[in-house]
């Protein structure tokens, strides 16, 4: 496989990368020296700022809309892409959203509708870079909690250890051109309408005592990307908490 050690002028379109977690991997990319096409859905103002950033750190930054939801729309992404920046080398499967939901009475709209964007458009997004016959990598975020459960946000959960099961199955069919691995974050940042008060409250929920920032997920991804004899491995950038599983075994 081309070594891919040095970053510097590869693509990467990274899902969900106008705001938060998204947004900082975006940024990592690009002081590496990456082109990013910043894939949204409705944050047009926040990907448009994010694209300015990228360009005045010196790499290229490019905007694409897409709801993930729609397999269609998802399935052309990746091609979109290729028609703005070239071959893309590196796919950040990035996008999500995070809801309540309970086993008792969760929809099976709300878990169809959370597998489409979690599992299934991770999916056709990377097919479509594999078909592009060429080197490349994969990351998928999932979440700490895919070892173990999340009893309030079902729907999310399931589709997140979908997730989980196609990183390494992609792994595996996808090689030797490309590399597929995770990261699995856990107090990173506090969900919509919460702030540091709720991630200091969890602290105590891992080993370590203590919650993370971007930057760590950062640097777990950008290994990742120039680590060239690894794949189909999780990183788990969570203090420990995934050592708690107990549901998995």
């Amino acid at each position: 496989m081309q070594a891919m050690s040095e970053l510097s002028g590869h693509n990467a379109l990274v899902t969900g990368a106008a705001r938060r977690l998204g947004r900082a991997i975006a940024l990592g990319l690009a002081r590496a020296g990456v082109n990013v096409i910043v894939h949204y859905r409705s944050s047009a103002d926040e990907a448009a700022d994010l694209v300015a950033e990228i360009n005045a750190l010196g790499p290229k930054g490019y905007a694409l809309p897409a709801d993930l939801a729609v397999s269609e729309k998802a399935d052309a992404l990746l091609p979109r892409a290729t028609d703005l920046a070239g071959p893309i080398d590196f796919l950040i499967n990035n996008a999500s959203f995070f809801q309540e939901s309970r086993l008792a009475s969760v929809a099976p709209e709300q878990i169809l509708n959370n597998v489409s964007v979690h599992a299934a458009a991770p999916l056709l997004l990377s097919r479509r870079l594999a078909a592009q016959n060429r080197p490349g990598a994969i990351i998928n975020m999932l979440d700490t909690r895919v070892a173990d459960y999340d009893k309030d946000h079902v729907a999310y959960h399931l589709s997140k250890r979908m997730l989980l099961s196609l990183t390494r199955m992609m792994a595996i069919e996808f090689a030797p051109r490309i590399r597929v691995n995770g990261i699995a974050p856990g107090l990173i940042l506090p969900p919509e309408g919460k702030d540091e008060d709720y991630l200091k409250q969890l602290a105590p929920t891992n080993p370590l005592n203590t919650y993370g920032n971007t930057d760590d997920v950062v640097e777990a991804a950008l290994f990742l990307l120039r680590s060239n004899f690894v794949t189909g491995q999780i990183i788990y950038v969570d203090g420990g908490r995934s050592l708690r599983g107990a549901v998995y075994g």
